[in-house]
């Protein structure tokens, strides 16, 4: 007689979405901030009509939310994933018009001030977005794992392990790294241009990383200019 598997309780499967959904929202917010950032943008860097971003977003949110809490891992990355590359090839093509209007004399301080700061923060949101979803095959992947695993970054908390792992409690044994940490380390790449306190190990992170750093220099740099060109009256060719 064929014997069924027991599916779990309902009161243990409920348990664990609500731990899994815990460790996803904050991406989810993170997604709706940088579309929002993004509609602060003067008309001059936005593409298409205004709003187009932000329900782009909602269009690619909305079911990924929608397949995470029907199980259904494989749509949820694949919505996630479509939505990542949506907001970068928006990122990157605002960064590039910011570079002509800039060279061109077509932004004021003002407009370049804000835009500037936005994208940088928009590019920060993004690339911890990338990590998140990329690190250790993405948030589920890295769910099933038991105990604290080395993936694409050393985090703090795995180098601890390393050097005493009988001795930790089980709040360093069996971490699990959620999107803040994530943020964490790309706000450091943008500031310092480097990891800091989290060595990066695989190839393809440190390939993601480096575009992160001269991306936020790029960013630095043009404000920097635009600073010299305002304490410099003579050097002041820019339309303001």
């Amino acid at each position: 007689m064929t014997k069924l598997n027991n599916p779990l309780p309902t009161h243990e499967h409920h348990a664990n979405l609500l731990k899994r959904f815990n460790a996803r929202w904050p991406a989810w917010v993170a997604l709706l901030i940088v579309a929002i950032l993004y509609e602060a943008l003067p008309s001059m860097f936005y593409w298409g009509p205004r709003g187009l971003m932000i329900s782009l977003v909602v269009i690619l949110t909305v079911p990924m939310i929608i397949a995470f809490w029907r199980s259904n891992s494989h749509m949820a990355r694949y919505f996630s994933l479509s939505v990542n590359i949506l907001v970068t090839l928006y990122m990157v093509m605002s960064i590039i018009r910011l570079i002509i209007a800039m060279l061109q004399g077509h932004i004021g301080p003002e407009h370049l001030l804000t835009s500037a700061l936005a994208l940088w923060s928009v590019n920060i949101l993004i690339f911890a977005l990338w990590y998140w979803n990329l690190d250790g095959g993405g948030p589920g992947h890295r769910e099933k794992r038991s105990g604290n695993r080395i993936t694409a970054f050393l985090f703090p908390q795995a180098q601890i392990s390393m050097l005493q792992e009988h001795e930790l409690p089980d709040s360093i044994k069996y971490w699990q790294p959620h999107f803040i940490d994530y943020l964490f380390l790309a706000f450091n790449t943008s500031t310092a241009f480097s990891p800091t306190d989290t060595p990066v190990i695989s190839r393809w992170a440190k390939g993601i990383s480096m575009i992160q750093a001269i991306i936020s220099l790029t960013v630095i740099v043009m404000l920097a200019a635009r600073a010299v060109n305002i304490l410099n009256p003579t050097a002041n060719y820019l339309v303001s």
